[in-house]
């Protein structure tokens, strides 16, 4: 069922960040990244052309434009079908757009709509201004032993129950994380329908766009679909480039991203010149990095699928449909609290055990852990340890 959460809330710690403080840095094996596979500054600059390494290495460090580098815009507004320079406003990362959206769009009059579980941001920064309803995402075990059945859905006759006449906006975030989930085609078409007929705007996180495990079923973007769509990306976590901490917000709203970059002025001002160049330069090269991710993730899926097929009493699997998480269910008798302490504790391997998505909005999804399958030597190292774990704590659960 829907639950709403009333009342404008203090921001509550962002608690998967509280985790990585703990283990991020001192676990032997992230396994729970959600970024994909990242590069040194020698290799993304030897993607550069001349031109555009010249311009990094001679860059005057001074402040930059509070929208962003207009070279860098016009990329940006490359990688979509309707939008150029003026629908783009870049961001000091992904974070940043999460916040300042709801801030110019939101007042504590208004209602918003979040699916769960979900990156907690989502949710937490709307409920510190106003009423927000969680839409549970059903869950559904698979029938078959390869996981061919079963999965994630978003049920859009509940979220059609959960308007109401002062709802604002819909936070959307799709390949979904922590799920992999995609909404097929004919169902965003009939949400943009319903948001439309309602007048509500559409947040959504396209983070992990253009790393779709099936290319076929990637999802247009929000922006370029929706006169009233927001769309969020970041050089983060498709491209591999989190260090870089660029994002943007694309809008034909044009007056909404006017409000979103005068709010940009109480927070980053502007995005760090030399970020803006890397951007470029990755931007530019982005059918070769994005090809090199998604073959690591392909690779490491397939190998994770066959360690979990040895133990089918133990793991309940569906692929993700795109980006590199993916949210397993454990059937073990321990259960996943247990199970993924013990895994880092004993073996140094870190996972996200579905705690660290609990929901202020009162949904919060049972016995699950997420895994990152978007990293090359550091996933094949994990999966080797956690299988040495596996085989040395749960030896009756192997076939």
């Amino acid at each position: 069922m829907t639950v709403t959460a009333t009342t404008p809330r203090p921001m509550r710690d962002f608690g998967l960040e509280v985790f990585f403080s703990r283990w991020e840095f001192t676990a032997r094996h992230h396994m729970t990244a959600s970024d994909l596979e990242s590069m040194s500054l020698s290799e993304l600059l030897a993607l550069a052309s001349d031109e555009d390494r010249s311009a990094f290495e001679n860059l005057w460090l001074g402040y930059t434009e509070t929208w962003g580098a207009p070279a860098l815009r016009q990329e940006i507004a490359g990688t979509y079908d309707k939008l150029s320079e003026s629908n783009i406003l870049c961001l000091a990362g992904a974070g940043e757009g999460l916040y300042a959206v709801p801030h110019v769009l939101l007042t504590r009059d208004d209602h918003a709509i979040v699916p769960t579980p979900n990156y907690q941001g989502s949710e937490t920064i709307p409920l510190s201004i106003c009423d927000v309803t969680g839409v549970p995402m059903d869950y559904t075990p698979s029938s078959g032993s390869n996981g061919s059945q079963g999965g994630w859905h978003l049920d859009l006759d509940r979220l059609k129950d959960a308007i109401r006449p002062n709802t604002k906006l819909i936070s959307l975030n799709f390949p979904h994380n922590p799920t992999g989930f995609l909404l097929p085609r004919e169902e965003l078409e009939a949400l943009v329908s319903l948001a439309r007929a309602h007048g509500i705007y559409i947040l959504s996180d396209e983070v992990y766009r253009g790393v779709e495990l099936d290319e076929t079923k990637r999802m247009p973007q929000i922006a370029d679909h929706y006169e009233r769509g927001i769309s969020l990306n970041v050089m983060s976590k498709a491209y591999g480039l989190p260090g870089i901490r660029i994002g943007w917000i694309a809008s034909q709203d044009r007056d909404l991203l006017q409000k979103a970059e005068r709010f940009k002025h109480y927070l980053s001002i502007c995005n760090s010149g030399p970020s803006e160049i890397l951007a470029l330069i990755a931007l530019k090269a982005r059918q070769k990095i994005l090809a090199r991710n998604r073959a690591i993730m392909m690779e490491n899926a397939a190998a994770l699928e066959r360690l979990f097929a040895a133990y089918p009493d133990l793991f309940e699997w569906q692929r993700p449909m795109g980006g590199c998480v993916a949210f397993p269910r454990y059937l073990g008798p321990d259960g996943v609290e247990t199970f993924t302490r013990k895994l880092v504790e004993e073996s140094g391997v870190l996972l996200l055990p579905s705690s660290i998505y609990s929901s202020e909005l009162g949904t919060t999804p049972q016995d699950h852990f997420r895994i990152g399958i978007g990293r090359a030597a550091v996933f094949r190292d994990g999966l080797k340890a956690m299988e040495q774990h596996l085989d040395k704590t749960y030896p009756e659960f192997r076939t």
